[in-house]
This record gives C-alpha cells, structure tokens and sequence, in this order.
C-alpha cells in the first residue's frame, strides 16, 4: 500500500489517520489543506496542481483528502488504496465542533498562517457548516468513485466508526 488516500468527511479524523499511516509504513504524508492554502486570508497556492501531481507521480505518498477538484482525478488514478472513515454525522459532528472551537477560542494558526474566527462560524464554508450540510454528499461522491470501473484497481478499506478504524490500524 505505497500510495494511500485517506478519505471521508471533515472532522472523521482523516490527518490522524494518515498521520498513523505514515508512521506505520514509513511514507511521507502530505496534508492537503496545507498544500492548498499558501497565505493569509486563505490564499490558494498558485503551483497546487503542480505540487500535488509531482508528490502524486513519487513511488510512495499517503494524503489525507478526498482531493480538490482539480487534482482529485489525478490522485484517485495514482493510489492504489483508499481507507474510507465513512462515519456517521453523529460521529464527526461532535469532532469537528471540539476541534474548530478550539482552534477559535487559542486563535491556533493552520495552513497558509490562517485561523478559524468567530465571525466565520455564520458563514456556509466554515468547517461545520459545510461537514454537517455537505455529508451525505460526500458520502455518495466517495461510494461512486469506489464503484467507478476507471479506479476499479483500489483496494477499498471502509470502515464504519472509529473502533473499526482503530483495531484496523492496530493489526497493521
């Protein structure tokens, strides 16, 4: 399993997933979000694509995403595994609320230097806003890309809830 997108929704633990992957099997991991983001204000990296399809051509990789639009193809083509955290809303609901008030309230820095605000709680791309309205979405985008013959080559490791994951990662 050299190449590993870990998948699923915010807040399903995706970065800590592939965190544990990457030290398990000793592939580099590449946040996506902070290959994304490369300024203030939430800036977008002009060389992103670039970036993600040189790290995406490499022998060994492990990303925490789905992918962007614009690369998503492009890495869903080069992995050769997927771990699915398909959890439910009232599993990531809870995980993204902690972690996004945290990151709010110790004003944390994440990708590019930004920081979630209290002001962007009201607006529809905060991180719960959109794990909570884009789920089922996701969801189904994720289960037809694992159906889709052009990735019938993945190996597909779904799991359920957080214990499944963990005993999983555990036994490797």
């Amino acid at each position: 399993m050299p190449r590993i997108l870990v998948v699923g929704i915010s807040g399903a633990g995706k970065s800590t997933m592939a965190r544990a992957l990457s030290s398990r099997f000793a592939v580099p991991y590449h946040e996506m979000d902070a290959l994304h983001f490369a300024g203030p204000g939430w800036a977008v990296n002009d060389e992103f694509a670039t970036q993600v399809a040189r790290i995406a051509s490499a022998p060994a990789w492990i990303f925490d995403s789905y992918g962007y639009p614009e690369v998503r193809d492009l890495l869903w083509e080069h992995a050769d595994t997927v771990v699915w955290l398909d959890y439910p809303r009232r599993v990531v609901m809870p995980r993204i609320l902690r972690r996004s008030l945290r990151r709010t309230l110790l004003r944390e820095r994440i990708f590019g230097g930004n920081r979630e605000t209290l002001t962007g709680w009201f607006r529809r791309d905060h991180p719960a806003w959109w794990a909570w309205s884009q789920h089922g979405v996701r969801r189904a985008d994720i289960q037809q890309r694992v159906h889709d013959p052009r990735f019938a080559p993945l190996q597909v490791i779904r799991f359920g809830t957080p214990v499944e994951a963990a005993g999983w990662l555990r036994s490797q």
